[in-house]
């Protein structure tokens, strides 16, 4: 009977996950693969129209450099905070999650009067003479992923500050001992131990740009759409639901395919760091 128990325990979240979650997905994905809506032929056609290839390309292009930028700014940050005292450590943390206790919308918004013609950013290049013309930054891939990299960085940040919390203070001072500078000390033991977390932030960042709405549709408008406002577009203004399940099914294989790319990568890189010790 004890056996049982963790069983039991996990009942309830199995039940409301197959029955709120698995279900309603699978009832709104399914009719998708049925002969008279197309079958498998919708999927085919997405990937033959150039319009969707163009989307799915720059939803994937975006994800990824967010995901890249996140991983440059969040291991040294996260790394100074893991090496702080317990105060600082926890102001500096508080800090970092305050962003996220704000409205998505709204920080949308404040990027708008940042990046806009008549931003704050164009407002102060013209005053310096760097340009002559306000420079066309908002609804840009690079506004999306400006928008985006502020919005999921404290998840990376989070996500690396507790991997590297537990790694010794004695394994750094041994390679220090033993002539390592304090640079080489951090890619020769730190970064390598810290790659779970890497992985595991990553794919939280990937993950959350891909199906990011706000951001994206604030930031991006029509003109560089992705994947989560196609899918809006196609629902809300269109009423194409048949399309909308090709367009939801494409991002979760994505997502898993991305999962399964990265859990890869951090077993060549542990098989390395062990061959190499």
């Amino acid at each position: 009977m004890k056996k049982n128990v963790p069983y039991f325990i996990l009942l309830p979240g199995l039940v409301l996950l197959i029955f709120f979650l698995m279900m309603p997905l699978i009832a709104s994905i399914f009719p998708s693969f049925l002969p008279e809506n197309g079958g498998f032929g919708n999927y085919l056609a997405f990937f033959q129209d150039e319009y969707n290839r163009g989307i799915f390309w720059r939803t994937i292009r975006v994800s990824s450099i967010v995901t890249l930028v996140s991983l440059i700014f969040g291991i040294p940050t996260a790394y100074f905070i893991a090496g702080l005292n317990k105060k600082w450590r926890g102001i500096l943390m508080a800090m970092t999650l305050f962003p996220l206790l704000t409205n998505s919308v709204i920080r949308s918004f404040a990027w708008i009067n940042i990046l806009g013609k008549n931003g704050v950013l164009n407002t102060l290049l013209l005053k310096t003479g760097l340009v002559e013309q306000p420079l066309n930054l908002l609804y840009t891939e690079f506004a999306i992923i400006i928008g985006s990299v502020y919005l999921f960085l404290p998840t990376m940040i989070m996500t690396l500050v507790g991997v590297m919390e537990n790694i010794e203070g004695e394994m750094l001072e041994a390679a220090e001992t033993l002539g390592a500078s304090p640079f080489t000390a951090f890619l020769k033991i730190v970064l390598p131990l810290s790659i779970p977390g890497a992985i595991v932030g990553s794919i939280l960042v990937f993950t959350g740009t891909l199906t990011a709405y706000t951001t994206p549709q604030l930031l991006g408008g029509n003109q560089k759409m992705l994947m989560s406002t196609f899918l809006y577009q196609r629902a809300a203004t269109l009423g194409d639901w048949n399309g909308v399940a090709v367009i939801a099914l494409i991002m979760i294989v994505t997502t898993l395919v991305v999962m399964k790319v990265l859990n890869f990568i951090a077993k060549q890189v542990d098989r390395r760091e062990f061959h190499n010790a």
